[in-house]
């Protein structure tokens, strides 16, 4: 397999439309389609903007209904806010600071109806307690590394085992569980949040500090983007995932079993206890064809584990540094679709098989085992420990990774 150079992508700087009038900073430290209903208002009012430090106090912000933000507790003696986000055309977003994690989205289907289609929980208490990573963002390393340990360097580093044997999703606390600084503002695409995180030199194992940043735009065109970047100052690994659960039904909608997948991927990589090893296969033949449009219980059974499910990594089709067409989700019931796009060269899907009914979600619904999926755009999982794929997740002083996920929301 080649190696992948979308590693050093640069950010561009945002044109000045996107640098609108600040509404909030702070937690510690295609043609758009047609109108839905509105939702029902939040309780919460604006904030006028908050002075960071070594600026002036801000001027009181107009109201506005496309942005609030409100309380939702404390963490590690560092307040949490949850922000919310409502684009023109009624879609309505909510996300916090805690883990930079969406836990609320809500999209119309086929009658113009709203319904939230994220799992996870209505307060910070349960989020901090039993959090499966719902809506949250992983890093510094997403996926799993093999025996928790690599090399970079000539320098052997031990993780925390916190999927024994192996690494996952950060480690023990990783930037899932961190409080974020967050600022909303309004851009010419559609109100947008803006999660920031310093991760120290040596947080969970890992060498050099990172800058982090994951971007939440609701677009007017009825598009979730998701943008995650990094800068470090030394030589070290990122490889950051965004992490919802998806049921277009509705989180509380029952399995997923129902939803219409396809993948563009002609090959996936095969793992050995869920971790890939660097065998590349086609997925022809297989239960992991879903090159066409397959409903997910098809092959489920098929696909084996322990639990039984999907949770892989797909080879998405094309250029790994160009966002491009990665997955489509349709829930036939409902009519509502979900198209994603991506720049990065692996897709994990994930059918949630490790749900089991015990976890009590919005509205104290239980979560059975199947009834949320994760469709997560990444660089391949172990990468650091293929030798055809480790320069992939390696960020040198100077260079910026970049990570893209645009979700856009139709129904039929």
């Amino acid at each position: 397999m080649r190696r992948h150079p979308e590693r050093s992508a640069i950010t561009r700087p945002c044109p000045a439309a996107l640098m609108c009038l600040t509404l909030a900073v702070g937690c510690g430290a295609g043609s758009p389609e047609p109108q839905a209903p509105a939702p029902p208002t939040p309780a919460a009012e604006p904030q006028t903007a908050v002075a960071g430090p070594g600026l002036a106090p801000a001027a009181p912000a107009a109201a506005s209904p496309a942005i609030t933000v409100e309380p939702f507790g404390e963490h590690d003696g560092q307040p949490v806010s949850l922000y919310t986000l409502t684009n023109t055309n009624g879609l309505v977003l909510k996300a916090m600071s805690y883990g930079a994690i969406i836990t609320e989205l809500h999209v119309p289907d086929a009658k113009g109806e709203l319904a939230d289609v994220v799992q996870g929980f209505d307060s910070l208490a349960d989020y901090v307690k039993q959090n499966p990573y719902f809506g949250a963002t992983i890093g510094r390393v997403a996926n799993r590394i093999k025996n928790a340990e690599f090399e970079l360097a000539g320098k052997t580093y031990k993780l925390a085992a916190n999927d024994a044997p192996n690494a996952l999703h950060g480690g023990a606390k990783g930037w899932d569980k961190v409080v974020w600084k967050g600022e909303a503002k309004e851009t010419d695409q559609g109100p947008q949040i803006v999660f920031t995180y310093t991760s120290p030199d040596g947080e969970e194992g890992y060498p050099g500090t990172v800058q982090a940043t994951t971007i939440y735009t609701l677009t007017h065109q009825n598009e979730l983007r998701v943008e995650m970047r990094a800068t470090a100052d030394a030589t070290t690994l990122v490889n950051m995932a965004h992490h919802t659960y998806w049921n277009l039904g509705g989180h509380a909608s029952g399995t997923i079993l129902d939803h219409e997948l396809t993948l563009m991927a002609d090959s996936y990589t095969p793992a050995v206890g869920l971790v890939p090893d660097g065998r590349v296969t086609a997925v022809e033949g297989t239960p992991f064809d879903f090159t066409t449009p397959k409903l997910i219980g098809k092959d489920l059974k098929a696909a084996g584990g322990d639990p039984v499910g999907f949770d892989h990594n797909w080879v998405i089709r094309g250029d790994a540094s160009e966002l491009r067409p990665v997955a489509r989700l349709k829930h036939p019931a409902s009519g509502r679709v979900m198209s994603l796009s991506a720049n990065q060269p692996g897709l994990q899907f994930y059918s949630g098989n490790f749900l089991d009914g015990t976890l009590k979600g919005k509205g104290g619904v239980s979560y059975p085992q199947y009834s949320g999926l994760c469709l997560e755009s990444q660089k391949f999982p172990n990468s650091v420990n293929v030798p055809a794929w480790r320069d992939a997740v390696i960020v040198e002083p100077g260079e910026q990774y970049v990570h893209t996920m645009v979700h856009r929301f139709t129904a039929e």
